[in-house]
């Protein structure tokens, strides 16, 4: 990874995406972990999460993680997913939330040297040209190595480094040995049956 000490970063995390990603490696997240890594390579302005919820639902499984993220040095961004019916009569669930990141990496972008991406969603390549041109360089951080491949091609290549996901693995995956709770998984791990992610419409 290519950081200098004393360049102010910011972390994206497309929250959908990389609970894609994790578990199509096999490992799961250590968010704490995840965020001690990058304060390490400098100076860490601000960690955002992003996620939509379902509010009418009584158990989420993001929930538990969601809160964990809000009081430990995670900036929360969530909205409400909408439900809806397709035209083939199958209730599909809608939860986007590219357009948030959108702004706030380029509200953020006079602030910072350098932007972390989490997402593989080729919808951010334009969004990261913007940034740099902004004077502000881009990683972004997917997989090549699941299959399909998570990343697109269109925005591993606009990035000024791609970060393997993967190769990640040692410094941010979670230790499930240990018994401290207060580090939660990737969300849904737990109980794989109550899983609800978020189905995306054009």
């Amino acid at each position: 990874m290519l950081f200098y000490p004393q360049e102010r970063i910011a972390i994206f995390i497309d929250g959908a995406n990389l609970y894609s990603a994790a578990p199509s490696l096999q490992f799961d997240i250590d968010y704490k972990r995840l965020l001690d890594l990058f304060r390490s390579k400098g100076r860490l302005i601000r960690a955002f999460y992003y996620t939509a919820l379902l509010e009418d639902q009584e158990y989420s499984p993001i929930r538990p993680l969601v809160d964990w993220l809000d009081y430990n040095g995670y900036t929360m961004v969530t909205k409400p997913t909408k439900e809806f019916v397709d035209s083939m009569g199958r209730r599909r669930i809608k939860g986007n939330m590219d357009i948030e990141l959108a702004i706030d990496m380029l509200e953020m972008a006079p602030h910072l040297e350098h932007a972390v991406l989490f997402s593989g969603d080729g919808d951010f390549r334009r969004l990261v040209e913007a940034v740099q041109r902004r004077g502000v360089r881009v990683t972004v951080v997917s997989t090549i190595r699941s299959s399909p491949p998570m990343v697109s091609d269109d925005l591993r290549r606009q990035a000024d480094s791609f970060i393997e996901l993967q190769d990640l693995a040692p410094s941010i995956m979670r230790n499930h040995h240990s018994r401290d709770e207060t580090r939660p998984a990737s969300p849904g791990s737990a109980n794989p049956d109550r899983r609800v992610e978020p189905v995306e419409i054009a």
